[in-house]
């Protein structure tokens, strides 16, 4: 991680960042009843992402980095269990932004695998 200063710099930090205000504007939609259920696994487990990233570069060890970055990767899987579960309860009314969503799960599923591939073990 030559180079970089700040968790913020990061790529797959920034995408999280990004997933997180999209969630919170997918679950606005979401049944009042859900706020404690659904949306609120759904806000805690993109906040979870970012977090861990942010959690794992300031570990300063590239074994620790990379343990946290598993971590976020499970948060990403939930998100998407998460949301096809909202979809099939009738709970997303904005088929674009929950498209968009998806995407950018695989993006940065796929980003944050690359990264951990470059870290040493």
């Amino acid at each position: 991680m030559s180079g970089v200063k700040s968790y913020k710099e990061l790529l797959i930090w920034q995408k999280g960042i990004k997933i997180v205000v999209l969630i919170y504007k997918l679950t606005k939609d979401f049944p009042k009843e859900e706020i404690y259920a659904l949306t609120s696994q759904l806000k805690r487990a993109s906040i979870s992402v970012t977090s861990n990233i942010a959690e794992g570069f300031g570990r300063q060890t590239d074994k620790s980095f990379n343990h946290f970055l598993n971590i976020s990767r499970g948060s990403l899987n939930e998100i998407e269990t998460q949301l096809i579960i909202a979809k099939e309860l009738d709970f997303v009314v904005d088929d674009n932004l929950f498209n968009e969503i998806l995407f950018l799960i695989e993006e940065e599923s796929k980003m944050i695998n690359a990264f951990s591939k470059n870290l040493k073990e």
